[in-house]
C-alpha cells in the first residue's frame, strides 16, 4: 500500500465504516507498504504471501487466511495479480460475496485477459463515475446489472482551503512568497507521466520565471524524474517532496494543481485539490471530465499534448480571479458529488445487500480488501 490515490482512498473508507456493520481487515500480496504499516494499530493487516506475480501457491494462502477470519465479503482493490488472485481464493474459500473495484482503465499488470475470465465469479464490480462504468459495461463487457457506481470522496473538512499555506511552505522551501506553485500529488508510477510535467516546467521557465512545481508522492519513476530534471535544466524549480502527511496544507499552497496521467478513472487528488478550491488542469482521460468541467473547475488537455498543457496553464498562472472562481466552484462541486460521507454509505450498502441476498439474513459481516 503506497501512499497514492486508491490506497489513501481505502485507509480513508476503513475508518469510517460503521464497525457494528462492516469489521475490515487488509490483505497486502507483497509488503504492507507505507500506509499498511501506518494502519497496523487499526486494522489486521496480513502481507507478504506472494513470492512472485504467477506464484500459484498463493491461491491456498488466501483462501485458508479468508477461512480462519470467516470473512464474508471480499474487495479487489485495482487491477493485476490481486485482482485475479484475490478473487478465485474467495470462491474456494467459499465467500459469500466478491467485489471488485476498479479506480483506472485498462489492465497496466498484464493479466487482463485473465482476469476476464473470472466475472462470473464476481458479485458486483466498482464503478467510480458513470462513464467509468459505461466504460466497463461497454469495453470491458461486464455485465450491466453487476456495475455499481460509487463515486470516490474525500473529507472536505480536512481538505479546505488554507490561507497560511502557502507562506509555510515557501518558508519550509526557503523561497519568497511571491513565487507561483503549481504540482501535483501521485505516486511516481509511468501511468501518471510526471515526464510530461517535467517538460512544462523546462518550457515555462523563462515565461514564469517565479513558477515553482511541488511534486508529492514516491516510487519507482523517482530516479528517472530526478535525471530529466537535471537534464532539462529544472532541478531547481522541481521539488520532489516524497510522502508526505501534509497534503492538505501542500495543496492549499498551490495556485494551479496538474494532473497528466495517461489513464485514469477519477482521480482522488483531483477531488482533494478542488476541495482545497485550488483550479486543475489534467488530461482528459478516464472521467477526469467529470470533475474538471471545462472552464468551470479548471482546463483539459488532450492526452500527452505538452502544447496544450502549456497553453492552459500560461492561462491559469495568468489570472488570479479566474483560479479563485474555478477553485469556489470546484469546492461546491465536490460538497455536492464527491464527500467521503456518500462514499461510505456507498460501499457499506452494496457490500451488505449482496450479502443480504446470498445469505437471507440481515448482515453484520467481516470484509477483506
Amino acid at each position: 500500500m503506497p501512499v497514492g490515490g486508491a490506497e489513501t482512498l481505502l485507509v480513508n473508507l476503513m475508518r469510517r465504516l460503521d464497525p457494528n456493520v462492516l469489521q475490515p481487515e487488509v490483505i497486502c500480496l507483497k509488503e504492507p507498504g507505507p500506509l499498511g504499516e501506518q494502519i497496523r494499530d487499526e486494522f489486521p493487516v496480513h502481507s507478504q504471501l506472494i513470492g512472485s506475480k504467477y506464484d500459484a501457491t498463493v491461491l491456498y494462502r488466501l483462501a485458508r487466511l479468508m477461512h480462519h477470519s470467516q470473512t464474508d465479503v471480499v474487495i479487489t482493490v485495482g487491477a493485476g495479480d490481486k485482482m485475479f488472485w484475490g478473487r478465485l481464493a474467495a470462491r474456494l474459500a467459499r465467500v459469500p460475496v466478491v467485489i471488485s473495484a476498479l479506480h483506472s482503465t485498462g489492465w497496466p499488470d498484464g493479466v487482463g485477459r485473465l482476469n476476464r475470465l473470472l466475472t462470473p465469479l464476481t458479485s458486483a464490480f466498482i464503478a467510480v463515475a458513470d462513464s467509468h462504468a459505461e466504460y466497463l459495461v461497454h469495453q470491458e463487457r461486464f455485465p450491466a446489472n453487476k456495475v455499481h457506481v460509487v463515486r470516490n470522496g474525500v473529507d472536505c473538512n480536512r481538505f479546505a482551503r488554507d490561507p497560511a499555506a502557502k507562506k509555510q511552505v515557501c518558508a519550509e522551501l526557503g523561497l519568497p512568497t511571491s513565487v507561483q506553485f503549481a504540482g501535483i500529488v501521485a505516486a511516481l508510477r509511468p501511468e501518471k507521466n510526471h515526464a510530461l510535467l517535467v517538460a512544462a516546467a523546462a518550457k515555462l521557465r523563462k515565461v514564469h520565471p517565479d513558477l515553482h512545481w511541488l511534486i508529492v508522492g514516491d516510487g519507482p519513476e523517482r530516479e528517472g524524474i530526478e535525471s530529466q530534471c537535471r537534464q532539462l535544466n529544472v532541478a531547481d524549480r522541481v521539488h520532489l517532496l516524497g510522502v508526505r502527511h501534509d497534503t492538505p496544507r501542500l495543496l492549499s499552497a498551490l495556485d494551479v494543481f496538474t494532473l497528466c496521467s495517461l489513464n485514469e478513472a477519477s482521480p482522488v487528488s483531483i477531488l482533494e485539490a478542488l476541495a482545497c478550491e485550488v483550479p486543475v488542469i489534467a488530461s482528459d482521460v478516464g472521467s477526469v471530465g467529470e470533475t474538471v468541467l471545462e472552464g468551470q473547475t479548471g482546463l483539459l488537455f488532450a492526452n500527452e499534448d505538452l502544447e496544450g498543457m502549456i497553453a492552459g496553464l500560461n492561462q491559469l498562472l495568468g489570472d488570479g480571479l479566474l483560479r479563485e472562481r474555478m477553485g469556489r466552484t470546484g469546492r461546491q462541486l465536490v460538497l455536492r458529488t464527491g464527500s467521503l460521507e456518500s462514499m461510505v454509505k456507498g460501499y457499506q450498502r452494496l457490500a451488505t445487500s449482496l450479502y443480504d441476498n446470498v445469505t437471507g439474513a440481515s448482515s453484520s459481516a467481516g470484509v477483506a480488501v
